[in-house]
């Protein structure tokens, strides 16, 4: 059986990039098909693998400006020639759904969320534009529109849709109006372990986007002057403006620095509405308890009392109270551990195998 995997950018190593590489786990021989790829920022990922992208890459700041080819994307997308595959898996947050393929290709799409700045963050993603780009967002309404147009055509390509969870399965059905199954996405469970001693921090892992919050936490450690650890990586400018001194900035770190600091931490701080949020269910794998905001995947993985604790508002004095009123001692790091561990790339690996497995029989 010859397999293709689609995944919308190689440009960022986060939670989709995660499930990508399961997806090379289980299909090693598969090759990739992406609009981007920039080797650099992937560091040491799918150095091996057989990477094939789109003819916009090698246009003027085709890596590093991408957004600027939002209105080519959809075309990109399309140019891909997967007639010679039988099982095509996109890996989606944005347009890898919305390839080509024949009649008799089964195309099933792993999906992260409805495209975010077509629909749910429309208005958002336009305001927090800057610079040269907030110079042109006054011609991006129209552009969104035919995307967004284009967005529902493509919605209805794949044969099966696969949500990371409840949250964005219910956004699917919205959006899109299709059904699709819930499989979480994996925690290389393999790589964290407890740590003997706790220290005297409470630390944030997060890239540096506006919907992240960072802000938010800084805002509420500046008031509470408790020590918070951020690992992270972005346009850090303002964020280390407004940080008090009990405020530090770790930058990137290698996955055992970041393992040895989640073991460590009294809590991991997750300010933010996640679609699912790995992050967290990291953290819990280390034994540690999660201080998160009481929306999106949190609400599918952390469990009040017993591996972390809510707030229900995204301001300063709910984070804050909900800081002031956290315990380590009354968590059982154990217990949240082993609650991390039905998360598991192994479990993640076996439901997708038995999906797929599932629905080619029945083609």
């Amino acid at each position: 059986m010859r397999v293709a995997l689609v995944h919308d950018f190689l440009t960022q190593y986060g939670g989709a990039e995660k499930v990508l590489e399961a997806f090379c786990e289980i299909w090693p021989q598969a090759p990739i098909f992406t609009l981007f790829y920039d080797r650099k920022k992937m560091g040491g990922h799918f150095k091996n693998q057989d990477i094939r992208v789109s003819p916009i890459q090698n246009l003027p700041w085709g890596k590093k400006k991408y957004r600027w080819y939002l209105p080519l994307m959809p075309s990109a997308i399309e140019r891909f020639n997967l007639s010679d595959f039988d099982l095509i898996i996109s890996d989606c947050s944005a347009y890898s759904k919305g390839v080509l393929t024949r009649p008799g290709t089964l195309h099933i799409s792993y999906l992260h969320t409805p495209t975010r700045y077509l629909w749910s963050d429309a208005y958002k993603y336009i305001d927090s534009l800057s610079g040269a780009e907030k110079m042109v967002s006054k011609f991006l309404a129209p552009i969104l529109t035919r995307l967004r147009i284009w967005d529902q055509i493509a919605s209805q390509r794949p044969d099966h849709f696969i949500a990371n969870s409840e949250f964005i399965a219910q956004r699917i059905k919205h959006y899109y109006r299709r059904e699709s199954t819930v499989i979480y996405p994996p925690v290389e469970f393999s790589r964290f372990r407890i740590a003997r001693k706790i220290k005297d921090y409470y630390l944030l892992i997060s890239r540096f986007r506006p919907y992240k919050k960072v802000d938010l936490a800084i805002r509420s450690f500046n008031e509470l002057r408790m020590p918070l650890k951020i690992i992270g990586t972005g346009d850090d400018k303002f964020l280390k403006k407004i940080a008090g001194p009990n405020i530090e900035f770790l930058g990137f770190v290698s996955d055992q620095e970041k393992a040895k600091y989640l073991s460590q931490c009294r809590a991991l701080i997750h300010p933010q509405k996640e679609d699912f949020g790995i992050t967290p269910l990291e953290a819990m794998a280390s034994g540690r308890p999660v201080i998160a905001y009481q929306a999106g995947g949190a609400k599918e993985t952390v469990i009040e009392g017993l591996t972390g604790k809510f707030f229900k508002e995204q301001n300063v004095a709910a984070l804050k109270d909900a800081v002031l009123k956290f315990k380590a001692e009354k968590f059982d790091s154990r217990k949240i551990r082993r609650h991390a561990q039905s998360f598991s790339q192994a479990q993640f690996k076996k439901k997708i195998k038995k999906f797929v497995e599932k629905r080619l029989k029945k083609r």
